[in-house]
């Protein structure tokens, strides 16, 4: 059985020496050598954690990361054992294959804590997108280790990078039926205690907030009570912090403010505060501490709404909502607003601004018509008497 140790991957403070680079005279792994290295890690784990503080990440992207390096930190030590210094370019392959279906020793479907012992790096098989984005990030972090010295060669250069498959427009998003669906479901949840009722009311405005405004799951997890607010000319904002740290402002439809109100009354607040409140956007209903939830513990509350809703869909002969709703994850959410707007003329522009996509390109793959609407219009045409 693997041993899943605890490895502190925590950005070094600031003042440490090494986030400028700097080296001690009894630095590195080639002492004596002419070209001496410009890190002072004395292993893997603490060249990880400073390859971590390298760069100037977010949050969120700082978590992914750690992540990431855990998971190939643990499996060097465990089922290759090597250090990154005796990795070869069939390691980093083999590496690359683990990850497609992990052993069942290294998955449980419960997200623990990264010091509890039932703690598991994976869930589940990972996509090749998700196996794209982990080698990508073990790349790096071999990449961070050579420019520095750490590693006189990188055997991470000759590894091909996974490929992933593109598509060229949105389709996994919901649609109405199936938001009705999520959304009577939401309310439909038993509210037989306080906790249930603040559970309630905070996954139905969620549900309505990330439906409505777009916005990325961490980007209403990480905001404040005093996000949401008004200038006084009757129109309701969000601010958001999105990637790369960059601020946006969405525009908060009746519906989403309605469901705010409803929320903050359910966990004993006024109505409304004022944009200097800084508590928690979405708080934890267990407790009546003003504690705010993660981004799992929110992924997972819309996705239990998804399922419900799912199985009425289906108990009422909706097989093309059920399957949809079985598939989704919260970011169909930001799809399916997007793709309604982008349909429904709003000027790409503005949904770019409202997105916060740097490449209006992005923004552009939402546009098109449902295979519904696309298959009635072929057919509908008269072209359909061709043969």
């Amino acid at each position: 059985m693997p041993a899943f140790l605890p490895i502190d991957l925590e950005p070094l403070p600031t003042e440490h020496p090494d986030r400028a680079a700097a080296s001690r005279p009894d630095a590195g792994i080639f002492s004596g050598v002419h070209d001496e290295p410009v890190t002072s890690a004395r292993n893997d784990a603490e060249l990880a954690r400073e390859y971590i503080s390298h760069g100037e990440l977010s949050p969120k992207s700082i978590a992914n990361l750690q992540k990431e390096l855990y998971r190939f930190l643990t499996w060097c030590r465990e089922e290759a054992k090597k250090t990154f210094q005796q990795m070869n370019v069939a390691d980093l392959n083999a590496y690359k294959e683990f990850i497609r279906n992990p052993p069942p020793e290294w998955v449980c479907t419960t997200k623990w804590p990264r010091n509890d012992p039932r703690y598991r790096p994976f869930s589940g098989p990972l996509s090749d997108t998700s196996r794209r984005q982990s080698m990508i990030a073990i790349k790096g972090l071999l990449a961070f280790a050579e420019h520095t010295g750490y590693l006189r060669r990188n055997p991470a250069r000759l590894v091909r990078n996974v490929r992933a498959p593109h598509a060229g427009r949105i389709t996994r998003y919901l649609t109405p039926a199936a938001l009705a669906y999520a959304l009577a479901a939401a309310e439909a949840r038993d509210a037989d205690s306080e906790a249930a009722a603040r559970q309630r009311a905070r996954d139905r405005f969620l549900l309505i907030a990330f439906a409505q405004t777009g916005a990325r799951l961490n980007e209403i997890v990480s905001a404040r009570m005093g996000s949401i607010y008004s200038e006084g000319d009757g129109r309701w904002w969000l601010d958001v912090l999105g990637k790369g740290n960059k601020p946006r402002r969405l525009p908060v439809p009746p519906a989403t403010l309605a469901a705010y109100r409803d929320y903050r009354r359910a966990f004993g607040l006024l109505e409304q505060t004022s944009r200097g409140d800084h508590m928690p956007l979405v708080l934890s209903s267990r407790t009546r501490d003003h504690v705010r939830v993660t981004d799992e513990a929110a992924s997972e509350a819309l996705k239990a709404i998804f399922q419900q809703a799912a199985g009425e869909a289906a108990a009422r002969g909706d097989g093309d909502s059920a399957s949809m709703l079985r598939q989704a994850s919260p970011h169909w959410l930001r799809h399916s607003m997007l793709t309604n707007h982008a349909n429904s003329g709003v000027q790409l522009k503005t949904l770019q601004d409202t997105a916060g996509h740097a490449n209006i390109a992005t923004t552009a793959g939402y546009l098109h018509k449902t295979d519904k609407e696309r298959h009635d219009e072929i057919l509908g045409s008269d072209g359909k008497g061709i043969l």
